[in-house]
């Protein structure tokens, strides 16, 4: 249990209590390094770990320090507070400027350790403490700012609950703009009385015009209202909640623009006599039609960001509906949700893989490039293992159930697609900044604005002061500079999940367009990560297929990596084996095996030197199979040399092209394993790879990495295994391989499913383009805001005699946002330009 009081003390610091539940900590002296932590932090006042219950009790002041504190330094220590996460959909979110308000909130509520709100896809991920905040006060804080949020989103949910929730909103706001819309026409003709012949010719001598266009006015006046309180509600409710946290945001220029043209013109209509002559001019069109083309903007720009995250949308799609069970030896079907762990499930040609689980009984060949973006069918028997949402082809099989709902492999891309298109990039924390600094300086040019036109404006200055001021509020669009990093961010990441590259987090994309140099792990990343048959050389007359068939004869009862290697070498070529009648193991030499009649000696120099059998003959072949780094092993049968057979780890068949891809790219690629020299040069001179770090210990790794950083280079790190973890997070971007450990994968910012190296130069073409569409985005909402709003201040007025309509710069405003969006739509189109996709299927 988890608790928190606070109360002053005699000093008069606020003194407030945590229980924090501890992860990792399993020893005494573990409990003691914290305790220790914890008491040396400033502000702590009492601290005491509790081994048994695993929690942390602090007592801390309040003034200096905090929460967010206490869990640094106890990550600080080497281990982590437990925590829980949950995400919330921001509703009737349309302001990038007032993302920091929202952020700013969910901080400041007790036991919240991190709070991140997207404005691409309108959603807060929060980070808490259980016990200390719950989804009520943190609802409670979304909502003092303005904005609702109904109910926290399910992982399995949440793609459905968004897609709802943009629908409802965009039939919300399409609504609000045709209202202002029929509204706006007839205010816009009666704005423009030269035009009423047009509409109302009866209306077009001079002796009743007047009169009449006057009440026409009063009427405009009061069907703007409902416009501005219906239509425009959003804006006059955002304000609000934006000036009691004493702040502004895109909701406060809009609210005072359009509410500033209407006061104007109704105390102008009423008491015209208080302004000069002819300054007088009512202009409700520009309360009215403004209203209308920004929420239309808004409109456009929900169902934009709507295609921007299809690529949730396409990989929750891929779930199966249903599954074929066994229980109590009957077939049944039932909804997918309903699988348990170690059901077997039964899998016909042409279904989906409903679960994750291990084959038991049959085989088939299932095509798995909607999840690791590998085109080719890959075959499964008995043991393999399966992943959820992939296609069967031709055989059937059964399989157990290994991993279910929340846990199999298509949910946690899911939830890591959708943690990593909430996050933010480095550069969006500093837009932010911009961001919270750029509306106060809108307002307070609109201020200057007027005082400039009505102290030195002509004739009628009132009127013009007016008018540009409110311009300059209605041109301004914070919107356009703060969302131009989120949208790129979601479609970056998507189109990167839709080829098997799964980019952990927002800084993950944009260190990883910033590469300079490539490490990669040899074993397992450049390498298949198995031994596998390469060669087979012969003497003494024997043929390839005896030698081989004797060879692996041999091997076939020892359970070494290369004799099964050659075994399976073997049975690959479809030779038959003999049984052997006597096998004995040679520690250190290999084996020595009888059977159909003959002894069959195999294994290194040492076993043949032993047995006094020559192979000079041969010893040019094994010079050349060790130079290009294969073990060769020696066969002799009936004390006579056979021949050789060779073994080697493989390379990648696609290993090589997406070297030379990476290449191609001006990155540095480095090659690093635990090898000797000569068999590391004989790999990398195969792969193309010209900077080798050998005989590198596995504890070293991470400090070989750290010395290519010290170089001035951002560095990237490629591995599979658990001995590649702590090298992965001391790169700039770990890159896991898929197929890899699951520790590997942790450690990892961006995880390749497909295993293939091609992953990852099509992960940092991904993210260049991401990180090149972001900036154009920023570049085109920084000078549109640069040169509009000085000329809605009426620069050009001096030199040409031109002047913004507020109408127009309404529409410009609305179409900044939806262009910012729909450029970061064209990520969806993105092709690799170096490199072949995978296949159709998998291309766009």
């Amino acid at each position: 249990m988890i608790n928190s009081t606070t109360s002053p003390n005699s000093t008069n610091a606020t003194e407030a209590s945590a229980n924090l539940p501890l992860l990792g900590m399993d020893c005494a002296s573990c409990a003691q390094t914290i305790e220790l932590a914890l008491k040396n932090t400033p502000g702590v006042l009492k601290a005491h770990v509790n081994i048994a219950t695993e929690e942390a009790r602090v007592s801390y002041d309040a003034n200096r320090t905090d929460l967010t504190q206490l869990v640094a330094t106890v990550k600080s220590t080497g281990y982590r507070v437990g925590g829980a996460e949950l995400k919330a959909h921001i509703q009737g979110m349309h302001c990038a400027s007032c993302v920091s308000r929202i952020e700013e909130a969910l901080r400041a509520v007790p036991g919240v350790l991190e709070a991140t709100v997207s404005p691409a896809t309108e959603i807060a991920q929060i980070k808490y403490v259980p016990g200390m905040a719950d989804f009520r006060t943190i609802k409670q804080a979304v909502e003092s700012t303005g904005y609702q949020t109904a109910h926290p989103l399910e992982q399995e949910q949440s793609s459905d609950q968004e897609t709802e929730a943009h629908q409802r909103e965009y039939k919300n706001l399409m609504a609000k703009f045709w209202f202002a819309a029929i509204i706006s026409v007839p205010t816009l003709l009666v704005a423009y009385p030269s035009l009423s012949w047009l509409y109302a010719p009866y209306l077009f001598s001079a002796e009743i015009s007047e009169n009449v266009i006057r009440w026409l006015f009063i009427l405009s006046g009061i069907v703007t209202l409902p416009v501005m309180f219906y239509s425009g509600r959003q804006f006059f409710v955002g304000a609000w909640s934006a000036f009691k946290h004493h702040s502004a945001d895109m909701n406060t220029l809009i609210a005072i623009g359009t509410s500033a043209a209407w006061l104007y013109s109704t105390v102008a209509l009423i008491v015209p006599r208080i302004f000069p002559e002819g300054t007088a001019e009512p202009f409700y069109d520009v309360t009215a039609v403004v209203t209308a083309l920004v929420v239309l903007g808004q409109a456009l720009e929900v169902r934009a960001k709507g295609q921007t995250s299809q690529a949730i949308k396409k990989l929750i799609g891929l779930q199966a509906k249903t599954a074929r069970i066994l229980r109590d030896g009957q077939e049944i079907e039932i909804a997918v949700e309903e699988v348990e762990v170690n059901d077997v499930v039964v899998v016909r040609p042409g279904e989906k893989i409903p679960v994750d689980g291990v084959i038991i009984e049959g085989r088939s060949a299932l095509d798995e490039s909607m999840v690791t973006g590998e085109s080719l069918p890959v075959d499964k028997q008995a043991g393999d293992e399966v992943i959820g949402a992939t296609m069967n082809t031709t055989g059937s099989f059964k399989f157990k159930a290994t991993k279910v709902g929340k846990d199999t492999a298509l949910a946690q891309i899911v939830k890591m697609v959708q943690d990593a298109m909430g996050s933010k990039a480095p550069i969006a924390r500093l837009v932010d900044v911009v961001s919270s600094y750029f509306v106060p300086a809108v307002m307070i040019i609109s201020v200057l604005t007027f005082l400039v036109w009505f102290n030195f404006g002509p004739s009628p200055a009132l009127a013009f002061a007016v008018v540009t001021a409110v311009t300059v509020l209605i041109i301004a669009c914070p919107c356009a500079v703060g969302m131009a990093v989120p949208m790129s961010l979601v479609a970056g990441v998507g189109k990167g999940a839709e080829h098997g590259v799964l980019i952990r987090n927002g800084e993950a994309l944009q260190l990883a367009s910033q590469l300079k140099t490539v490490v990669l792990d040899k074993t397992g990343t450049i390498t298949k990560g198995k031994p596998e048959l390469t060669d087979t050389i012969t003497a003494g007359g024997f043929d390839k297929s005896t030698l081989l068939r004797f060879a692996a004869s041999a091997d076939k009862p020892s359970e070494h990596p290369l004799a099964q290697a050659i075994v399976q070498g073997a049975v690959e070529q479809g030779l038959e084996l003999y049984e052997t009648t006597d096998f004995n193991a040679i520690p250190g030499h290999g084996v020595d095996a009888k059977f159909n009649g003959q002894r069959v000696f195999i294994g290194n120099l040492k076993l043949m030197k032993r047995e006094n059998i020559s192979f000079d003959t041969l010893e040019a072949d094994v010079t050349r199979l060790q130079s290009e780094g294969k073990t060769a092993m020696y066969v002799a049968v009936d004390g006579k040399a056979a021949g050789i057979v060779a073994v080697a780890d493989t390379i990648k068949e696609d290993s090589i092209e997406a070297i030379n891809v990476m290449r191609e790219m001006g990155l540095e690629v480095v090659m690093l394993t635990g090898d000797n020299e000569r068999t590391a040069q004989a790999i990398a001179k195969q792969v193309g790879i010209s900077r080798v770090l050998a005989e590198v210990l596995p504890e070293d790794k991470a400090m070989q990495v750290h010395l290519l950083k010290a170089e001035g280079k951002k560095v990237g790190m490629v591995g599979d295994g658990i001995n590649d973890a702590p090298a992965l997070v001391e790169a700039d971007v770990g890159f896991a391989i898929g197929t890899g450990t699951d520790v590997a994968i942790e450690a990892a910012d961006i995880t390749l499913m497909s295993g293939s190296l091609r992953g990852v130069a099509y992960a940092i073409e991904t993210s260049k383009a991401t990180m090149r569409n972001a900036k154009q985005s920023l570049f085109g909402a920084f000078v549109y805001n640069t040169v509009g709003i000085p000329v809605a201040a009426g620069v050009l007025f001096p030199i040409f005699g031109l002047l913004l309509s507020p109408i127009l710069a309404g529409a410009a405003m609305a179409a900044s946002s939806v262009t910012v969006v729909s450029n970061a739509n064209r990520l969806r189109f993105f092709k690799a330009k170096s490199f072949t996709e995978p296949s159709p299927a998998t291309a766009q």
